[in-house]
């Protein structure tokens, strides 16, 4: 029998299987698309999770980030922090999938093709597929095939906040920054994300679901940047915000985007599945899987409540117009707010 069987070989999942593996777990993956997988992304990793992959010995080539700007559309107003901790770094997708892939290879870690659509718990164990493994991670993304099936998923209520949506498309220009930009319009966000010579990626987060190009018209500044740039096709991704009863449900646990998800706003999806795969590891080599509740609680408390009150501001609309001008009025507190994320 597989001690852990990992559904989803997404950077979650491998994260997953990658310390599972390092603790000496019989670990399988069960991935149907080959690697790498390219989906919509800002691509910019803050420093824990630079530090998290190199914990896995993983190495991902990319652009050194120095900090965080926050930028309003035309350019006029701003407000910077820097990691004061190590750097962060922007990276694309699918070289952060192919070194995480590589890795776990490396580790003798098996990824089968397979879509798993049935998971039936036992005492002892979980049946999924016809495969038995006696515990289940579940990484199978924000609209997790696994957590609507055991019921796990809650609807958002009537009256909340809009549902946003990401975009992304990748421009071949020289960055212009070491630091991730992020520029506000009155309704959405544009990521800007160094990720190599003549690369930058941008990515749109927004409640309006337009084309990328009607998306992107909302911010001059970054129009007269790329106007002339080749560019990729776009990659989408939503609604974003998901939320997951709980983390834990017998012997099946959630990671990644599967366990929950508030907003890409603060740029903490990738760490916080780095860091809360470890933790999910660490509790079943306890022998206590009901603790990874607790601790990915833990490890998720600043992004969730940090998330949720910017998340909160912006859809305010006497509030969102002065979140620029907050950040750069009072640069002691946005320095702290970013390095508290990072």
């Amino acid at each position: 029998m597989i001690d852990v069987l990992v559904i989803g070989g997404g950077p979650a999942g491998m994260a997953t299987a990658i310390h599972a593996a390092l603790s000496g777990f019989d670990v399988v993956v069960a991935e149907p698309r080959p690697a790498p997988v390219d989906k919509a992304c800002g691509e910019g990793l803050m420093p824990d999770a630079v530090r998290a992959l190199r914990t896995l010995g993983v190495e991902v080539p990319g652009r050194a980030l120095r900090g965080i700007r926050y930028v309003d559309a035309v350019g006029q107003r701003r407000a910077e922090a820097v990691f004061r901790a190590g750097h962060g770094l922007g990276a694309r997708r699918t070289l952060l999938h192919e070194a995480l892939t590589a890795r776990a290879a490396q580790l003798g870690v098996p990824v089968v093709p397979r879509r798993i659509g049935r998971v039936s718990q036992y005492d002892d164990h979980v049946r999924a597929d016809g495969m038995d493994a006696r515990y289940v991670v579940a990484a199978d993304g924000l609209h997790s095939p696994t957590r609507r099936a055991l019921g796990l998923s809650v609807r958002p209520a009537a009256g909340r906040q809009p549902p946003r949506y990401g975009l992304r498309r990748h421009y071949a220009v020289e960055p212009w920054t070491d630091l991730v930009e992020v520029h506000w319009s009155a309704d959405s966000e544009a990521y800007v994300t160094p990720l190599g010579p003549r690369q930058v990626g941008i990515a749109v987060l927004a409640s309006r679901q337009l084309p990328y190009d009607a998306q992107l018209s909302r911010f001059p500044l970054l129009m007269s940047r790329l106007a002339a740039a080749d560019r990729t096709p776009v990659r989408g991704a939503g609604p974003l915000r998901q939320q997951a009863r709980r983390r834990v449900a017998g012997r099946v646990l959630f990671v990644g985007d599967a366990a929950g998800y508030v907003d890409a706003l603060t740029g903490e999806g990738i760490t916080l599945a780095l860091t809360a795969a470890a933790e999910l590891v660490r509790c079943l080599g306890e022998g206590r899987p009901q603790a990874y509740e607790r601790a990915w609680c833990r490890l998720s408390r600043n992004y969730r409540l940090l998330t949720r009150s910017l998340l909160w501001a912006r859809h305010q609309p006497r509030l969102a117009p002065l979140i620029i001008p907050a950040a750069a009025r009072f640069p002691g507190l946005f320095q702290h707010a970013v390095n508290l994320l990072a």
